[in-house]
């Protein structure tokens, strides 16, 4: 899909009638090469024929390797319920044009480029090999966004910090201010979002604990730019979108505390800006 702006139909997520999800197994490591999923309850929309190519995809990285630095569930967490919900909303309540079926990509794929939006989870213990070093470079600096998302603690964002010095040697991440655009563009937000599991708002908490014990309840959103202070990566620390995507339709409490106010806000915010920068 081009990159183009997007006008945007601000709707309040509370007035959308939800289908009724049901769980998806959660993979937890990597390795799957031709998964198929059940869309469990989700549509299938119908789009423009005419315009086969011109919408926007979800697509989320599969990486296969680990360093074992900071552990972690694997590129495949909430897959495939996150992707599918996140999807339907974004047809939902904007004026995207979205593909009703979320892919998985390799960074070393030819056809990369194609997606403009990529979503990478849980690299707390991720180890690029030197060809996804390289191929990562090569498509942050033509143009494409990196979303990471659903990691906690000190060791976790170290082990990202250390691979994504290995992409950008010359850059390192940087706090966003709540100022900027990427949490305004079309939901308002009024603090940096912080969304725990559903199993932690069970118990009351807004962050998850860390599996070294470091302090996870404020929330990080750090990016690195490029010369022209563009987002290439987006990093979204001590919090966890894709599980406001992915159990939206578990808990009532659950979906009106996080996936209304914060994970589908917040996820609309990226990707209209990944879409229009």
């Amino acid at each position: 899909m081009s990159r183009r702006r997007f006008l945007i139909t601000s709707i309040a997520l509370a007035v959308v009638v939800l289908p009724a999800i049901v769980v998806a197994q959660r993979f937890r490591r990597g390795g799957f090469r031709d998964i198929q999923y059940n869309r469990n309850g989700v549509p299938v929309w119908e789009v423009d024929k005419n315009f086969p190519g011109d919408l926007f995809t979800f697509a989320r990285v599969r990486y296969d390797s680990y360093s074992g630095r900071g552990g972690g569930g694997g590129w495949a967490t909430d897959y495939p319920d996150s992707d599918l919900n996140f999807s339907l909303r974004l047809q939902q309540l904007t004026t995207i044009k979205v593909n009703p079926n979320p892919v998985i990509v390799n960074l070393t794929d030819d056809n990369l480029r194609d997606y403009p939006f990529l979503y990478m989870i849980e690299p707390g213990g991720l180890s690029f090999s030197e060809a996804e070093v390289v191929a990562l470079r090569d498509y942050c600096y033509s143009g494409g966004f990196l979303m990471v998302d659903d990691f906690w603690g000190d060791t976790q964002y170290e082990n990202l910090e250390w691979e994504l010095g290995r992409v950008f040697p010359d850059r390192r991440p940087q706090e966003v201010p709540l100022s900027h655009q990427i949490f305004h563009n079309v939901y308002d937000m009024k603090e940096k979002p912080q969304v725990p599991s559903i199993h932690s708002a069970r118990y009351g908490v807004s962050w998850e604990s860390s599996r070294d014990g470091s302090d996870t309840s404020v929330p990080h959103y750090k990016a690195i730019y490029d010369d022209k202070d563009r987002i290439m990566v987006f990093i979204c620390h001590n919090t966890d979108l894709g599980d406001g995507w992915e159990r939206e339709g578990e808990n009532r409490d659950y979906f009106t505390e996080y996936s209304v106010k914060k994970a589908y806000p917040m996820g609309i915010n990226i990707v209209t800006y990944a879409m229009s920068h």
